[in-house]
């Protein structure tokens, strides 16, 4: 195993920037100094798609969603995101 290089104190945040733009992370810690952080209220990013479906599909998936009171676009996006994930 590597030994890691000590970090210097800085005078000031300009000194502190400049260092750390320029050396290797890697030379200063190891993978073990890092902590996994989760970000549980972050939104996936999403990405406009078209898609081509037979009319009687999207009828009854209009209907459907009109029972469920919520947008047709968010019961297909349940839908697809159910089957997807379901397939691990």
């Amino acid at each position: 195993m590597k030994k890691h290089l000590k970090v210097p104190k800085f005078k000031n945040e300009d000194q502190e920037r400049d260092f750390w733009a320029k050396i290797d992370l890697g030379d200063y810690y190891g993978s073990k100094d890092f902590l996994h952080i989760d970000f549980p209220n972050l939104k996936p990013t999403t990405r406009s798609i078209s898609i081509r479906i037979p009319e009687y599909i999207l009828s009854r998936l209009k209907i459907r969603a009109n029972e469920l009171d919520i947008p047709y676009q968010t019961l297909m996006k349940q839908y697809i995101a159910k089957e997807v994930l379901a397939k691990k």
